[in-house]
């Protein structure tokens, strides 16, 4: 049996070499689940270091803002009607003072049902914890440039910060897949929630600062036991979930950006018996995606949309027109006002074959060798000139550029797949709705690598959306 009592929070690990960044996933030493699980990785709301800019660290002097404390009663609004079995924790005060206040109402008193969890506690980053970021690039300079560029091989004081993170994460999943229950709760940081995520999903250190956990931001990940028994596959079925819009503010990760990608999936389609047309590439929205596809278009009101590329598909493209007529109506509010105008292209590397348009089954249940694994590969394949094209509509300068491409979700989880340079497999490993919207920036321009900012997010489709971790 594992043990899941509190114990005490132990001195930091000896420093060790950084071992290959190809690391397997954290479940292949987790025992065979019997059911499936649900985890949903939750970071605590801003302390008071966070709004001066100091390195957290592991140390436990930074407590809950008073707006800290206010987005945790909105994170616990936001999962009000979700039900879980159990709550880990991180034993530093503005873990568990988030966590305290998300699970209110579901113990029998302050505190009472949560799971601290010493290797929950955030990075150890040793000499840099308590400094100004500004004292940490006075006093260190390459160092800290190393800790901001290559954080994966970054040392310190004879440790490696991030691949010490990256083994405490596996320890966790141990734990957390070991109890009982079925849902799940995790209120941690946002650099051990960066390793939960990765480390479930088999990603090595050098996806450290690549998917994004803002504060009091909600990560959802289903686990299902594999036939036959083995470890458990996963699928991330949302990243990082904000109280806030996931479109509003300039920065990723704690630096400025402004180049950025929005994936806007089509809304929901007229079924194949709805219409005359042969093919559903043909469908049209229904009622149901011109709503979700005017919400989406609302919370980009957020944004100046540069240009728009959709898929050649009638469903893309009436979804591409409505944000479009939005975005040049947005600063015409006198009678006299001249819309400005966005640019909107469409792209043949979007589209869908019928395979996927009429079926929404995992990729992960397409065998090989048969007629839909041949069409899975054909759009894996245009998914690569796809993500380039989108990548060319951003300029390599230091000027604002926001494309927004709309498209089905089942070739915007290949991009998303290309972003974070994985292979074909990994398509059954994250989830997209229709309606979603995937927010991807590039604070080193598009030459460099895309920070995942959130996927799946549906939010903003008020009533008609899915709720925020309950399943299709």
């Amino acid at each position: 049996m594992l043990q899941l009592a509190p114990t005490p929070l132990p001195s930091p690990a000896a420093g060790r070499r950084p071992r290959p960044s190809s690391a397997c996933i954290c479940c292949s030493s987790v025992r065979a689940l019997e059911e499936a699980k649900r985890v949903v990785l939750v970071r605590h709301g801003q302390s008071t270091w966070n709004a001066e800019g100091r390195i957290q660290g592991s140390s436990d002097a930074s407590v809950l803002t008073p707006k800290g404390e206010a987005q945790a009663e909105t994170c616990r609004q936001m999962l009000a009607s979700d039900s879980f079995d159990a709550c880990f924790t991180s034993p530093l005060a503005r873990s568990r003072r988030t966590a305290e206040i998300i699970w209110q109402g579901r113990g029998r008193g302050r505190g009472d049902g949560l799971i601290p969890d010493p290797d929950l506690r955030e990075i150890d980053l040793y000499s840099f914890q308590g400094l100004l970021k500004r004292e940490g690039r006075e006093r260190y300079g390459p160092l800290y440039r190393q800790w901001q560029k290559n954080a994966a091989e970054f040392s310190i004081d004879g440790h490696y910060p991030v691949q010490e993170l990256w083994d405490r994460a596996r320890s966790c999943w141990e734990r957390i897949l070991a109890h009982r229950g079925k849902s799940v709760l995790v209120v941690a940081h946002n650099a051990v929630n960066q390793a939960l995520v990765a480390t479930s999903l088999g990603l090595g250190a050098e996806h450290f600062r690549i998917l994004l956990q803002s504060n009091c931001g909600a990560s959802v990940l289903d686990f299902t036991p594999r036939a036959g028994g083995g470890p458990p596959t996963v699928c991330l079925n949302r990243l990082n979930q904000t109280p806030n819009s996931p479109v509003a503010g300039g920065s990723s990760a704690g630096r400025k950006t402004s180049k950025r990608i929005i994936l806007a999936c089509q809304g929901a389609t007229q079924s194949s018996s709805e219409i005359s047309l042969g093919g559903t590439g043909y469908a049209p929205l229904n009622m149901l995606g011109t709503i979700q596809s005017q919400k989406t278009a609302e919370l980009l009101l957020d944004l100046k949309v540069d240009s728009i590329v959709c898929s050649p598909q009638v469903a893309a493209v009436d979804a591409a027109t409505i944000i479009c007529e939005v975005q040049e109506a947005a600063d015409c509010l006198g009678a006299d006002c001249v819309p400005r105008y966005v640019e909107t292209k469409r792209l043949i590397e979007l589209e869908i074959e019928d395979a996927f348009q009429a079926k929404q089954k995992r990729f992960g249940d397409i065998g090989g060798g048969g007629t839909e694994y041949k069409s899975l590969e054909r759009v894996w394949a245009r998914s690569e000139d796809a993500w380039q094209a989108l990548l060319r509509e951003l300029p390599d300068d230091t000027s604002e550029r926001v494309v927004v491409a709309v498209g089905h979700p089942a070739i915007h989880l290949a991009l998303i797949c290309r972003c974070l340079g994985l292979p074909m497999e990994y398509l059954s490993s994250f989830h997209l709705d229709e309606g979603s919207v995937s927010v991807i920036d590039f604070p080193d321009g598009p030459r460099g690598r895309g920070v995942v900012r959130c996927t799946n997010y549906t939010a903003h489709l008020g009533r008609w959306a899915i709720p925020i971790t309950r399943p299709n």
